[in-house]
């Protein structure tokens, strides 16, 4: 008998313009999503961009992740309490449809600027979902920037 293999993680990689339709719902690229029914997406409204808000997509092994690292740098932090409630305030779980798509609840497509039209951003462990104008200036900025940061790799 063999043994199961184990399921390799999603790794969320490239770049996907989207419509969105008139009920905020966004399709999810097909190799972006588990296998299996059942999953929920946490989407965060992310402020911390010149460029502007953006929501942060995060699979239920990333979310897991964020809880630790929420845990082990909250017990050190007097703001532990300011940053949990924030994030908490500003998150929402989103399941896939049928059809693999994603409804943005109101205020945060209203908070990132998301109508008609989204792109979203891969980024390794998690994904984003930007107003396309936005996620210009995000582009021009890490083109100035890419070189200094891929010196961050060994």
């Amino acid at each position: 008998m063999s043994a199961d293999k184990p399921i390799a993680p999603i790794r969320y990689n490239s770049f996907y313009p989207r419509g969105v339709d008139e009920k905020r719902r966004i399709q999810v690229p097909a190799k972006w999503r588990p296998s299996g029914g059942g999953v929920e997406f946490t989407i965060i409204v992310w402020p911390d961009e010149p460029a502007g808000i953006y929501l942060r997509v995060i699979p239920p092994e990333g979310m897991a992740k964020l809880d630790e690292i929420l845990g082990e740098i909250l017990r050190k932090d007097p703001r532990k309490g300011v940053l949990k409630r924030v994030i908490g305030k500003n998150s929402e779980q989103v399941a896939l449809d049928r059809a693999g798509r994603i409804c943005l609840p109101d205020s945060m497509a209203q908070a990132a600027g998301i109508k008609d039209e989204a792109v979203l951003v891969g980024c390794i462990d998690h994904f984003q979902i930007w107003n396309p104008e936005r996620y210009k200036n995000v582009q021009v900025s890490d083109e100035v920037l890419a070189a200094e940061a891929f010196k961050l790799i060994p």
